[in-house]
């Protein structure tokens, strides 16, 4: 699967899309914000595992501990996209 892709497929669930809010406010550990979702530790796994593919989180190991963070060079390509497209869309497609 291609890059674009794995971003959409990352940022088209929802709690996947919470977990990157939540990280705007700085780094995290795996439990932390598993805390905040009624759901499995795998199913954790697997929406941290998504968002590390798409390359929309970075991870480092401290011990026992697992830290995620925001890659903000990522988001900071996926907003200009965005923006870029909204300002095709609102002039007619002239740039």
């Amino acid at each position: 699967m291609n890059t674009t892709n794995l971003l959409f497929k990352a940022i088209a669930d929802p709690t996947r899309r919470e977990v990157l809010r939540m990280l705007r406010k700085g780094e995290m550990t795996a439990g932390d914000l598993a805390a905040s979702f009624d759901m499995t530790k795998p199913t954790m796994s697997h929406h941290f595992a998504a968002l590390r593919e798409a390359g929309l989180i970075t991870t480092r190991r401290e011990g026992q501990t697992i830290w995620y963070g925001l890659n903000t060079t990522v988001m900071e390509d996926v907003v200009a996209w965005a923006m870029d497209l909204a300002g095709a869309k609102t002039d007619g497609g002239k740039k």
